[in-house]
């Protein structure tokens, strides 16, 4: 190894030392995005200087004895910990504000050997920050890209962090579990076997709170896993209705149709759903509430509440929702069971409205939409038999193998 390179190493072994230093204090406190900020900065550091051909092919590796050299008992900085500060950088630094500007040269390299350390981020240009500044850049700065999760981004530790990076590739993907983790005070072990149930793509996208509703974690997952997003009621036909667009039927047309074919309905949303009744009415003070469709889940163990919407989706939907579930939690669920959780079924849903509206109220919902016959191609439709043709078919198959 050349001196050149030892010079190198030894310089940026010190800045990282003094990076840490600058920010134990607060870490020590339990500040957790103090040391999200210093890891950040550290991954980034080390990015600029590896991948560019700057440092040499076992750089992290030295930087990492050289750190456990100066600072005997130090955790956490290893070559892998290091090489995993820098995906941390690299994977979320398309979030970072300034990297759409002309970024100046020097960031932690110019640390002073002083106690001083420059931000991850920064919203006008890259300077040297002072350690007793270093509280005043934080929390991050990230903008709100795809609903990002900002706070629940920085409350989990970057161990959870690294699990997600390694297991997730989808930005979206990785959003879900951070809120997953964050929310429900998940361990690393317990955010790994979230990710190896693959909730996620098992969740069916529909909009929810459950997470933040429910009253554990396990329920909510439940929950997640027993609706869909999106349910075919296609022995709904608007044309025999009378009308050429699901909008202009009335909605208790509608409800009386899938009260007629409660079967296929309760087929549509699950094997442990049943039906509890129409225009469900509940009684308080002398007036009437009356809940569309009320059925009962036995694996959730809770009541459940379906509002039926033939347009699309508005917000005061969910205000009427919440209202209904109150009323149901005080004056018809028994004791042993779970919370009611709400349903709006409307004809169409704006998904990234749906989620942002839902946060503030404090009843179990979410909202699902639905398709009727005709929005199926008239080609694929005049093709498949009826459903009870169908099973009929299936029937006679069976009966012919024995």
């Amino acid at each position: 190894m050349s001196n050149s390179n030892i010079q190198t190493y030894n310089s940026a072994a010190t800045t990282i030392k003094n990076a840490i230093l600058s920010a134990q204090y607060e870490a020590a406190k339990g500040v957790n995005n103090i040391q999200l900020t210093l890891y950040y900065s550290i991954g980034r550091f080390i990015s600029q200087n590896s991948r560019n051909g700057k440092w040499g092919t076992h750089a992290i590796a030295t930087i990492s004895q050289l750190l456990k050299k100066d600072m005997p008992g130090l955790r956490g900085y290893s070559a892998s910990n290091l090489k995993l500060m820098r995906t941390f950088y690299e994977e979320w630094a398309e979030l970072d504000p300034v990297l759409n500007s002309p970024v100046k040269t020097g960031e932690l390299q110019k640390a002073d050997n002083k106690g001083v350390i420059n931000s991850p981020i920064q919203t006008d240009e890259f300077s040297p920050v002072k350690t007793d500044e270093i509280i005043d850049l934080l929390p991050f700065n990230f903008p709100a890209i795809d609903a990002f999760p900002a706070n629940d981004f920085r409350s989990i530790g970057f161990t959870h962090h690294s699990e997600i990076l390694a297991q997730c590739k989808d930005r979206k993907e990785r959003m879900f579990y951070i809120s997953v983790c964050a929310r429900e005070h998940l361990t690393p072990d317990g955010i790994k076997n979230c990710i190896k149930q693959n909730l996620y793509s098992q969740k069916g996208q529909m909009p929810n709170n459950f997470l933040q509703r429910l009253p554990s974690s396990n329920l909510a997952k439940r929950a997640i896993l027993a609706f869909k997003d999106q349910y075919m009621l296609d022995f709904i036909n608007v044309e025999e209705l009378g009308a050429r667009d699901i909008e202009e039927v009335n909605e208790t047309v509608v409800e009386q149709k899938i009260v007629d074919n409660i079967k296929k309905f309760v087929l549509k949303f699950g094997k442990d759903f049943l039906f509890v009744g129409n225009q469900y009415t509940i009684t308080v003070a002398g007036h009437d509430h009356r809940i569309d469709l009320l059925f009962y889940n036995r694996d959730l163990n809770c009541l459940v509440a379906i509002e039926l919407k033939t347009g699309a989706f508005k917000q005061i939907y969910l205000g009427e929702l919440n209202g209904y579930l109150r009323l149901l939690d005080d004056y018809v669920r028994k004791p042993h069971e779970n919370p009611s959780i709400g349903i709006v079924l409307c004809k169409s849903a704006d998904k990234t409205y749906v989620e942002y509206m839902i946060q503030d109220y404090d009843k179990p919902m979410g909202v699902a939409t639905y398709t009727t016959a005709n929005d199926m191609p008239e080609r694929f439709r005049n093709a498949l038999p009826d459903i009870e043709e169908l099973k009929k078919i299936l029937t006679d198959d069976d009966e012919r193998t024995k």
